[in-house]
């Protein structure tokens, strides 16, 4: 009887212990998710680093122990979502309808066009979703100046607003000029605008044709090209009859490649500086048959010292990713200011993220980042400039990315650059065909 009278309460017992482990077990063995969606074109290189980036910031802060909201430990986890925003806007509002509705994310990072962010931003304040964004139009950000209340759940974190990175294309200019008019003797460079037909490039237009007069450089046209254009023969013949010596590029899409590869096949006597998304992948080198050496593009990471983050991240994403980060990597800072915004108000309340948010400096890959404040005519834009984000300068060379610029002078008259000139940097070449071409026209 007394044996028995034990197996019955040692059953009784285990079933007790298995029905204790039942009701912890989801919080002992299991850590909560956040939701982090990450939307953008993902059959092009700039939303595939949107994934790249993210998800290395994702894989290095869950192997850390995850993020900390108040005592309990969370894990993140990403959701990648295709925006086509590319070739059909109606797809990126699509898409973010469903990452928040049916993958019910508690964030968001991501986008690139300006037409699509503009109205992706519109579907995450709809549903009060804090949207991590890219874009460079000031048209994002000045509706938070108009409305705050409705927009303050977009913060622009993974490019600076595009009057900046005009100026940091000016500065470019300036360099280059700079070098012809030592090697050269050209004192008043001619340039030629090739910008994509976008409404981010509008500005661009607007602020090169006020400055580059008062630069000392003249204007030899301006071509409007497609994104996806296939042919851009008939521009850069027209840009070396305009005799250009310098032209200004504004390339977001698959039309890069295109625009480069002509340009070093028709060895055009014109260097080519300022941006080109396609430019800124490993890949480059391969869709441009080589033909890429010589181009200077501005871009964010470039395998220099920005920080003490920015050469591990760029080393990292290379061997992961077989590619160079763009500037759509920032979304590694991004899911790292998440964390920190997250742990400082120990809560994924919305309002209170959006306040931590809104007064962090932190340390990322890309330099040091805060947002101006909700009073400024861009509020949840990232400062720039020689302290915070800066862009760099680079140039293909001998088929890779070098790092050109800050070079450690004043830029455009602005003491503030003097001295700024990151470890690894060097110096800026014209293309050799160049040159001689125009050392023979004199």
């Amino acid at each position: 009887m007394v044996a028995m009278y034990k197996r019955k309460n040692y059953g009784f017992y285990s079933l007790v212990v298995f029905l204790i482990i039942l009701m912890v077990a989801p919080t002992a063995f299991a850590s909560p998710k956040i939701k982090i969606g990450v939307i953008g074109p993902m059959k092009f290189v700039a939303g595939q680093n949107h994934w790249w980036g993210a998800l290395l910031a994702a894989e290095e802060i869950n192997a850390a122990g995850g993020v900390m909201v108040g005592r309990e430990k969370h894990e993140i986890e990403l959701l990648k979502t295709d925006s086509n925003e590319m070739q059909n806007l109606t797809d990126a509002v699509s898409s973010m309808e469903r990452i928040i509705k049916v993958d019910k994310v508690h964030f968001i990072t991501g986008g690139f066009r300006t037409e699509a962010v503009l109205a992706m931003q519109d579907v995450a304040a709809d549903h009060k979703r804090i949207f991590l964004g890219g874009s460079g139009s000031p048209g994002v950000t000045e509706r938070l100046a108009k409305n705050y209340d409705r927009y303050k759940y977009f913060f622009r974190a993974l490019s600076p607003v595009a009057v900046y990175f005009t100026q940091v294309n000016l500065f470019l200019l300036e360099m280059a000029g700079d070098k012809m008019k030592a090697e050269l003797g050209i004192t008043k460079p001619r340039v030629a605008l090739v910008l994509d037909k976008i409404v981010v490039a509008d500005p661009i237009v607007t602020f090169a044709q006020d400055m580059l007069p008062k630069m000392g450089m003249e204007i030899a046209g301006v071509w409007r090209t497609s994104p996806m254009a296939n042919d851009l023969t008939s521009e850069l013949t027209a840009i070396k009859a305009a005799d250009a010596h310098l032209i200004l590029t504004f390339l977001s899409g698959p039309s890069g490649a295109i625009f480069n590869k002509q340009w070093g096949e028709l060895r055009i006597p014109a260097a080519p500086v300022g941006y080109n998304a396609e430019a800124n992948a490993l890949a480059h080198l391969q869709a441009t048959g080589g033909m890429c050496d010589y181009v200077s593009i501005w871009g964010t990471f470039g395998g220099v010292k920005i920080t003490d983050k920015t050469v591990p991240f760029f080393n990292k994403f290379i061997a992961r990713a077989g590619e160079y980060p763009l500037s759509n990597a920032a979304t590694y800072d991004a899911v790292y200011l998440l964390k920190e915004a997250i742990q400082r108000s120990k809560t994924l309340e919305v309002e209170a993220v959006i306040r931590e948010l809104e007064k962090i400096e932190y340390r990322g890959a890309s330099g040091i980042m805060a947002f101006y404040p909700r009073d400024h005519k861009w509020p949840h834009d990232l400062k720039t400039g020689p302290g915070y984000t800066t862009m760099l300068g680079l140039q293909w060379r001998d088929g890779k990315l070098v790092t050109v610029w800050p070079d450690g002078r004043a830029a455009l008259g602005d003491k503030e650059w003097v001295g700024i000139k990151y470890e690894g940097t060097v110096d800026y070449n014209l293309p050799p065909w160049m040159i001689t071409y125009w050392k023979k026209k004199k």
